[in-house]
C-alpha cells in the first residue's frame, strides 16, 4: 500500500530530497539513458507528492500552480521506482496529484509534457493530447491537458 505525502521544498527532510533525487536519477537518466539536467532549479517552486512503501520513496511528482511552469497548474516528473510498477501506483500518485492541484491551487485545468509512450496511462488518467509530439531532451513527448 501506498501512502502519499505533499510538502513544500523546505518542508522536504534531507533524506527526502535526496531519495527523491535518486529515484528521478535511476528512472530518467540512468534506465531511460537520458543524459539531461534533473536538477532544473523547479523544485524550489513545487509543491512534491511523495508516495511511500516501507518508509521509503517509490512514487513521486512535482506539481505547479497556474504560471510556475506552464500557463496552467502543471504536473511533472511522474516517476514510479522499475520493481513497484507492477502494483499500478501511477495511478495512484497521479489522482493523488491531480486531487492536490485541485484542493491546494483551486483550480482543475492541468497542462503535463507526458513522454509520447505513456500517452494511454496518461489517457486513464483524463488526460487528452494537444497538438504534435515533439522531441524533449531525445525523448518523444506530447502536450496533454487534463480539463
Amino acid at each position: 500500500m501506498l501512502t502519499i505525502e505533499m510538502k513544500s521544498f523546505n518542508d522536504l527532510t534531507k533524506r527526502e530530497l535526496y531519495d527523491l533525487l535518486q529515484l528521478r536519477s535511476e528512472v530518467f537518466v540512468v534506465e531511460q539513458d537520458c543524459v539531461y539536467q534533473d536538477i532544473d532549479g523547479k523544485d524550489e517552486k513545487a509543491l512534491h507528492v511523495l508516495g511511500f512503501k516501507n518508509n521509503k520513496i517509490v512514487a513521486y511528482t512535482r506539481i505547479f500552480k497556474p504560471g510556475d511552469y506552464f500557463e496552467f497548474s502543471s504536473i511533472g516528473r511522474v516517476v514510479v521506482a522499475k520493481n513497484e510498477r507492477a502494483y499500478k501506483y501511477g495511478y495512484d500518485i497521479m489522482k493523488a496529484s491531480i486531487n492536490a492541484i485541485e484542493t491546494y491551487f483551486k483550480v482543475s485545468k492541468i497542462k503535463i509534457s507526458a513522454q509520447a509512450y505513456l500517452k494511454t496511462f496518461y489517457n486513464n488518467c483524463g488526460f487528452v493530447e494537444v497538438g504534435e509530439t515533439y522531441l524533449e531532451d531525445d525523448i518523444p513527448h506530447i502536450a496533454m491537458i487534463k480539463y
